[in-house]
C-alpha cells in the first residue's frame, strides 16, 4: 500500500516538473524543472525495484544531460542582450 502512494507522489512529481519545463519561459529554469524529471524518474525506478537502471538515469539524465544544458546556455545569448 505504501509503495502505491509512493509511485503516485513520485507521477504527480514527474508529470508537475515536466510541465513546468514546458511552461517556463527561462531556458534555465526549464533545464532545472528537466533535472528534477529525471531524478523524480529515477526514484520510481528504484521504488520498481530497479537499482541499475535508476542510478542510470540518475548519472545520464539527471547529472550528464542538465551539465551539457547549462554549458550550451552559457555559450548562448539571450535576446534581449542582442540589441
Amino acid at each position: 500500500m505504501m509503495d502505491a502512494i509512493v509511485q503516485v507522489v513520485l507521477l504527480v512529481v514527474i508529470l508537475g516538473a515536466g510541465f513546468l519545463a514546458i511552461r517556463f519561459k527561462d531556458l534555465l529554469s526549464s533545464v532545472v524543472a528537466l533535472a528534477a524529471v529525471s531524478l523524480a524518474l529515477s526514484l520510481e525506478f528504484y521504488v520498481l525495484q530497479a537499482p541499475d537502471v535508476a542510478i542510470a538515469e540518475a548519472g545520464i539524465g539527471a547529472g550528464l544531460t542538465t551539465a551539457v544544458f547549462v554549458l550550451a546556455l552559457r555559450k548562448t545569448r539571450r535576446k534581449e542582450e542582442e540589441r
